[in-house]
């Protein structure tokens, strides 16, 4: 039941709304003359569901300071709209869970983690009623890991980094680096990691680069985006080379995975190449061309340096 000192708190502003403007004096806060004021419906439920998600949202325990709600959002561009939902997202999840709230966004360039960094401001310049501060990771504040032994003490971070740092001009190196030290770690480890960097890189030319090194680097691992790499060096092969099914019939596997690789980078490969690649029979050598494979700019140029069976 309202009680009568609570309808009077409220009311007398519904009668004298030009009370605020002698209030607002009191209070230290400096207002515009008010031209006008008229009742609004206090009625705040909504008639309608608006669907709103969040991109993701973990209960998180703590030891000292008890549980809070990280809400994860990854923010390619800068988005107006993000000015109102992220306070919204804020204010609805501490008011379903009662539960404090930590809003993190992810960037992958400069500018937008810098504006995703500005606080978000609900009310009057002169007195902010809500802000909202995102925590924002992004290329300006994550690590660029190029040491294998950093990257093995938390995969999980490395990955992370080497997708947020997908436009450094560095990249390469970021992702020579996670290749080598996701080669010792548990497949059920690597498989997840290894997804993650290709979709976070995208459409970038880096992306070409990390499917390179996951096929030498990471070619026993059997991930989605492996497996697609072996079918594309499988359909190159058949489609560019036409030496009487020579791949096909390749006893060692280290031949067809030499070819594989030249074919998934688009690197043309000669009838002569070709053929040289599926009859040999030495496994250290095919390791030679095949680690020369994932960076040469010619078929040729694998049979370059090395022994005078490699010429």
């Amino acid at each position: 039941m309202v009680s009568a000192p609570h309808e009077a708190m409220h009311r007398i502003f519904q009668e004298y709304p030009s009370l605020f403007s002698q209030l607002s004096e009191v209070l230290g806060i400096e207002l515009p003359p008010l031209v006008s004021a008229e009742p609004v419906t206090v009625d705040l439920t909504e008639s309608e569901p608006l669907e709103r998600r969040v991109d993701t949202l973990l209960r998180i325990e703590t030891q000292n300071d008890g549980p809070f709600l990280l809400v994860v959002e990854a923010q390619g561009k800068k988005d107006p709209g993000k000015t109102a939902s992220w306070p919204y997202y804020v204010t609805y999840l501490n008011n379903k869970y009662r539960l404090p709230v930590l809003l993190l966004v992810i960037c992958q360039d400069h500018a937008t983690a810098a504006w995703a960094a500005r606080p978000l401001t609900i009310g009057l310049p002169q007195w902010p009623t809500v802000t909202t501060r995102p925590l924002v990771a992004g290329p300006h504040n994550m690590p660029v890991i190029t040491d294998v032994a950093e990257a093995r003490k938390d995969l999980a971070l490395a990955t992370l980094s080497a997708i947020t740092h997908a436009d450094n001009p560095d990249v390469d190196a970021i992702l020579k680096t996670m290749s080598v030290a996701l080669r010792d770690a548990p497949e059920s480890i690597v498989a997840p990691l290894v997804e993650f960097i290709a979709q976070g890189l995208g459409n970038r030319p880096a992306a070409r680069q990390w499917r390179n090194l996951v096929a030498v680097d990471l070619s026993f691992y059997t991930s989605p985006l492996s497996e697609e790499i072996r079918d594309e060096g499988r359909v190159e092969g058949r489609v560019e080379g036409r030496v009487e099914g020579r791949v096909e019939g390749c006893v060692e596997r280290g031949a067809a995975d030499v070819l594989l690789v030249l074919g998934a980078r688009g690197i043309a490969v000669s009838d002569r190449a070709r053929e040289k690649i599926a009859t040999c029979t030495d496994p250290e050598l095919l390791s030679q061309w095949l680690v020369r494979a994932a960076v040469v700019a010619t078929g040729d140029e694998i049979f370059d340096g090395g022994s005078s069976a490699d010429r």
